[in-house]
């Protein structure tokens, strides 16, 4: 690929890279390695911590416009859902059907002008709160399958890596460190949909 290469990584705090101690996050990884394989990338993370799929829904479009200002190949990765899934005063914070409804709302706006892809959520360690993510991924899959967007899914894959429990249980108890980031980056940069897919890890 050739040319300039923007993107804006749009999610909560997985994408901002809270906890990681190298402060790049998986974000962060990925792009350096488009960058170790010569692709010219510019890479806008906006990650905000707490944000819900609610959120990144009203906040998005002013975001990514202010970054895809000049002529460029503009790129959209979302990445939300598990503060859709904290219980709040007895209640989630934002439904299963409005979680779903707000993926396909950003989805079908973004892709009017950039390219799309989508990574699920990832768990947080919290056994009852990562059950409600993997419904809400299996949710989600099914939505962008029918929007026809690619869709990574991250929740069964990663909670089924002890790496990954670990080192989320070593950090902060919901985000995961360097070694989380490190295997986020594996599973993006070996999705065929992804971009700058290949083996520059």
């Amino acid at each position: 690929m050739s040319g300039d290469h923007r993107i804006c990584f749009v999610g909560d705090s997985f994408v901002q890279g809270t906890a990681d101690p190298q402060c790049r996050g998986w974000v962060g990884r990925v792009c350096e390695a488009a960058r170790r394989r010569g692709i010219d990338v510019t890479a806008y993370n906006l990650g905000v911590r707490r944000d819900t799929s609610r959120d990144i829904r009203a906040r998005w479009e002013a975001e990514c416009a202010a970054r895809f200002n000049v002529p460029c190949r503009s790129h959209v990765l979302f990445s939300f859902g598990a503060n859709d899934m904290t219980m709040e005063d007895g209640a989630l914070r934002v439904s299963f059907d409005a979680s779903v409804a707000n993926l396909q709302a950003v989805v079908v706006a973004a892709r009017r002008r950039h390219a799309v892809v989508v990574v699920g959520p990832p768990p947080v360690g919290e056994a009852a709160q990562d059950e409600r993510i993997v419904q809400l991924c299996r949710r989600y899959a099914l939505r962008a399958a029918q929007l026809e967007v690619p869709y990574l899914g991250l929740a069964d894959a990663l909670m089924s890596d002890e790496r990954w429990m670990r080192d989320v249980a070593a950090s902060d108890g919901c985000h995961p460190g360097e070694v989380g980031c490190e295997l986020v980056a594996a599973h993006v940069q070996a999705w065929p949909a992804w971009w700058f897919a290949g083996d520059g890890m």
